[in-house]
């Protein structure tokens, strides 16, 4: 079961970071605490940077600095027009599988 856990999450992880970075700049820390909201999502910063280093070698993000008001500045992420676009294709995806998905589990093998 965890590695089909695994499987399934490592899809998502990406699609629910950029959603997350699509409402308004964060920084990485940020997004962490904010999966931990959702156990499913929950990850280590071993895991997030490694993701958001891809995504910004891939353009879909980009990156500046923002002094904290607590602390030293901080790395904020931010989608780029590519980024805006491939959200929009993932969740257009998304929205196809989920209720496929939901229609199996309803309705199981029947002919709609």
């Amino acid at each position: 079961m965890s590695e089909w856990t695994s499987q399934v999450r490592r899809g998502i992880l990406e699609y629910c970071i950029l959603q997350l970075i699509a409402k308004q700049p964060r920084y990485g820390y940020e997004l962490v605490t904010l999966l931990d909201q959702w156990e499913p999502l929950a990850v280590t910063e071993g895991t997030l940077y490694p993701l958001l280093r891809r995504l910004l070698k891939d353009q879909y993000i980009e990156s500046f600095w923002k002094e904290s008001e607590a602390g030293p500045p901080r790395k904020y992420y931010s989608l780029t027009p590519s980024g805006h676009q491939l959200v929009e294709m993932m969740s257009a995806e998304w929205n196809k599988i989920s209720r496929s998905v939901d229609q199996i589990q309803i309705y199981g093998g029947e002919i709609l």
